[in-house]
């Protein structure tokens, strides 16, 4: 297997697991936090709810990601862009680094690994 092809099987692997897991934790953190003061239990979970909506999506685009490597790419990665204007992460280091940074850089690594499989596939054989 060419190197080019180990380096996109590789990002594609880090890119799917991270956003996965990325996904999961965000989710019922945006479930949970709040809930307490919403009432507690089943009802202030359900009441929270809307919290978690956005994070939802990101489940959304991880499964696009499975399918379409190039458009998943591009999905997360505007995702990514979009949490720096709807939690405001760019004035806070610490929220961006936690929040935006990891799922732009996760979306450029699906893009990089589509176009290191994209450009290395073998060409088929040509008559003269």
């Amino acid at each position: 297997m060419p190197t080019k092809l180990k380096i996109a099987k590789i990002l594609r692997w880090i890119a799917r697991i991270i956003l996965l897991l990325v996904s999961l934790f965000w989710f019922v953190f945006a479930l949970l936090s709040g809930a307490e003061e919403l009432g507690g239990g089943l009802k202030g979970i359900i009441m929270n709810s809307p919290n978690a909506l956005p994070w939802l999506l990101l489940f959304v685009f991880v499964y696009v990601v499975w399918k379409w490597e190039l458009i998943g790419g591009i999905l997360i990665t505007i995702f990514g862009i979009l949490t720096i204007l709807a939690f405001d992460t760019f004035e806070h280091l610490i929220n961006f680094s936690l929040i935006s940074l990891p799922l732009i850089l996760l979306g450029i690594f699906l893009i990089l690994s589509w176009y290191l499989t994209k450009n290395n596939k073998p060409q088929p054989y040509e008559k003269s």
